[in-house]
């Protein structure tokens, strides 16, 4: 077996005040910088934050398409030990950003991920005396001002009541879904969304949108059902700032569950958009979807994959299905697309059908899983240049 090549940073963070720890990885840099977000949660560990940093790398090689300003940068990820409910999650992140400002203003460029809000990192940077949580990306501009300037009108775009930034992970997410529909000769789906966030949240609507049936919903709350279908946008408007739905906002038909009884519930797809690792083993037998679309980061453990494909279970990897997010950035910040809801919707619906019709269809021809071939794919695009530790930044 080839071992895992070893990362080319890892940071252990002890915070001073509450003893609580935090993580940095950079996988590895491409253009001198490491790209990948920042997770909030109790019970992250380092050894999570090193298999997502992993995973960014490959989503920055996917992501590679000549001729675009864009090229791929390394994979990175960060992680803070602590709910981002707790009353001192705030102070934990401001001290945290402090501690990594070194690393964020040279090799890691961050933003929000599983628990964090980007306006709080944001906030978080400024206080720390930065610009943004992506300065490393700077000095690669040829108009830093003029490319965040594009990347600010994009984020105030809002499409009927959410944020642009809220919307294209979620938008690539659904596109996944539709394109693996499509490829299964599925008619009339239906689907369960785990997590009602950013991601989750628009997954939720662009399916709905598109014809598919949300039959099911879960936040940190609980599980929502309706075998007829839930109404996506009410509940999507009333949620508050961490994914949680409005019970008041309820029709007469939808019933709440337990959160742990999304798995069990009749459909199609299951879309997994929260947690790591909630898909083990024990949870697969439980697994009734015909297809598993991750739209969060490695929700689907090594040995859960192999019982599901024995069963002819369909998984959309990641490291494709939610990468919409962090391509969306870059190709706005770049200048690849304009800061508007249109040209970002139709460049990564168009990129998500390319890529994934390649992944499937390559499956279908060697017998390997999707996220095998995603990954030699993802070792095709041209290497992420990698310093060494005694290198300096190469601006």
């Amino acid at each position: 077996m080839t071992p895992t090549p070893q990362p080319f940073l890892q940071v252990v963070w002890t915070d001073e005040v509450t003893g609580r720890h935090g993580y940095v990885v950079i996988d590895r840099l491409g253009r001198g910088v490491g790209s990948g977000g920042l997770r909030m949660r109790e019970g992250v560990t380092l050894a999570e934050v090193a298999d997502l940093a992993r995973g960014m790398s490959r989503k920055e090689a996917l992501a590679y398409e000549p001729g675009n300003l864009y090229q791929p940068l390394g994979g990175a990820k960060g992680g803070i030990d602590c709910d981002p409910l707790d009353p001192e999650a705030d102070g934990l992140l401001r001290r945290y950003i402090v501690a990594m400002k070194p690393l964020l203003q040279t090799y890691w460029a961050t933003g929000e991920d599983l628990g964090l809000r980007q306006d709080s990192i944001d906030a978080a940077c400024r206080e720390a005396g930065m610009r943004t949580s992506i300065d490393a990306v700077l000095p690669l501009l040829d108009d830093a001002d003029a490319a965040l300037r594009r990347l600010d009108a994009a984020f105030a775009v809002d499409v009927d009541g959410i944020g642009l930034g809220d919307l294209a992970g979620g938008c690539g997410v659904a596109e996944a879904v539709l394109t693996a529909i499509d490829h299964l000769g599925l008619r009339d789906a239906t689907a369960v969304v785990q997590g009602f966030g950013s991601m989750g949240g628009a997954t939720a609507r662009f399916l709905s949108r598109a014809g598919v049936r949300i039959v099911g919903i879960s936040d940190t709350d609980g599980l929502i059902v309706n075998p007829g279908g839930l109404d996506v946008e009410t509940l999507l408007l009333s949620r508050d700032a961490h994914g949680r739905m409005d019970r008041t906002r309820l029709r007469a038909g939808d019933r709440e569950l337990p959160g742990a009884s999304w798995l069990d519930v009749d459909c199609d797809v299951l879309v997994p958009a929260a947690v790591s690792y909630c898909v083990g083993a024990p949870e697969a037998a439980r697994v009734r979807a015909r297809l598993i679309v991750e739209a969060a980061n490695c929700p689907v453990t090594a040995e859960a994959e192999e019982l599901l494909r024995e069963r002819g279970v369909l998984i959309v990897p990641d490291v494709v299905a939610n990468s919409a997010t962090n391509s969306w950035w870059w190709w706005t910040l770049f200048g690849d697309i304009p800061a508007e809801a249109d040209g970002a919707f139709a460049k990564i619906r168009s990129w998500m059908r390319r890529v994934l019709r390649e992944v499937l269809d390559e499956s279908g021809r060697t017998g390997k899983t999707p996220r095998e071939i995603a990954h030699t794919l993802s070792g095709r695009a041209p290497s992420p240049v990698v310093r060494t530790a005694e290198e300096e930044p190469c601006w």
